[in-house]
């Protein structure tokens, strides 16, 4: 059998909604405790030099087991 870690990090796919990420972690018996964004950065010339500009915002949840 399969042990499950205690935490478990979901993130919210491409195409897929918030509510269906927590629908997924509730089949794999988690409970979410946290909501993180991490920005996705990509590099656009401007004026000769290179600059970081969000692309858009990656949402992961933090899962704990649910005993």
């Amino acid at each position: 059998m399969e042990k499950k870690l205690k935490k478990k990090k979901f993130f919210v796919e491409d195409g897929e909604t918030i509510s269906g990420c927590l629908d997924r972690m509730a089949k794999e018996g988690y409970s979410p405790t946290r909501r993180i964004e991490e920005p996705v950065f990509h590099e656009v010339s401007k004026g000769g030099k290179l600059e970081k500009v969000v692309k858009e915002q990656k949402i992961v949840f933090e899962g704990k087991l649910i005993d």
